[in-house]
């Protein structure tokens, strides 16, 4: 008898905290075996791939993940499977052309090289894709952690989306680079974080108040990348994370 993927990551995930996934190198491996590999070519003729998570009920709200410096990884893809089961078509794109870091000088190294143009080009190529997609109701989010929060702003500043969602990503924009956000915005950040500060922050708001976009960001007493239970450069902080992840799907489901 053939098991589908839906199954397999329902039999994997089901009851399971999506922490106690994420810091479990192989259920995170299991999990995020069970999505589905898609494919485009983008509008400038580049072929790029992304893991897809359906949910059991569709047409549904798309939500677009961007990962962290690291990379595609099974962590985000298992972040993907997790909003499946809330219900949503969860779409893991990736930028670094399948290439994953097992280190910090290598995913400094992959983000570092990334072509802003391209990138753009693939995501906006994603969001294009999602909502022609039968099995969403024409309705897309941004989600991005880390180098993918950034990128999840810059998305929704491409191309038109109806929320958008940054993990401690870089905000360093001023009134006029916001001008073409149409969607409302949630942030959460650390407040010890050295990279993402409260300056940078602080001037994202006034930016957006200037320009006249709906943003509500949320500060935890957390280091950066602190919703990240692997452990890998950052302490995970489970109350913090907990906290954001609710927020964020009640931020999510006011735009369904």
């Amino acid at each position: 008898m053939q098991i589908s993927r839906r199954s397999i990551v329902k039999g994997i995930a089901g009851g399971v905290p999506l922490a106690t996934i994420l810091a479990d190198p192989g259920l995170a491996r299991a999990v995020a075996a069970g999505l589905e590999t898609v494919s485009l070519t983008t509008a400038s003729g580049r072929n790029v791939s992304a893991a897809l998570a359906v949910p059991a009920k569709t047409p549904a709200h798309a939500v677009l993940l961007i990962h962290e410096w690291w990379g595609l990884n099974d962590q985000i893809k298992s972040v993907a499977a997790e909003f499946a089961k809330d219900g949503y078509a969860a779409l893991a794109v990736d930028l670094f052309n399948g290439k994953v870091a097992a280190t910090a000088d290598e995913a400094k190294a992959l983000s570092g090289g990334t072509d802003p143009q391209a990138a753009s080009d693939t995501l906006v190529s994603w969001i294009a894709w999602l909502k022609k997609n039968p099995k969403v109701n024409g309705k897309v989010a941004t989600i991005g952690w880390c180098f993918g929060g950034g990128w999840s702003l810059n998305a929704s500043l491409a191309t038109p989306v109806d929320a958008t969602v940054i993990y401690y990503g870089n905000v360093k924009k001023t009134a006029a680079d916001l001008a073409t956000l149409k969607s409302p915005v949630l942030m959460h950040y650390g407040v010890q974080d050295k990279f993402i500060t409260t300056e940078m922050v602080e001037g994202f708001e006034a930016a957006a108040k200037e320009a006249k976009k709906h943003v509500t960001v949320y500060g935890y007493d957390a280091n950066h990348a602190f919703a990240n239970p692997t452990g890998a450069a950052f302490p995970y902080v489970k109350e913090a994370a907990d906290l954001a992840w609710k927020r964020t799907l009640a931020f999510l489901k006011k735009y369904d």
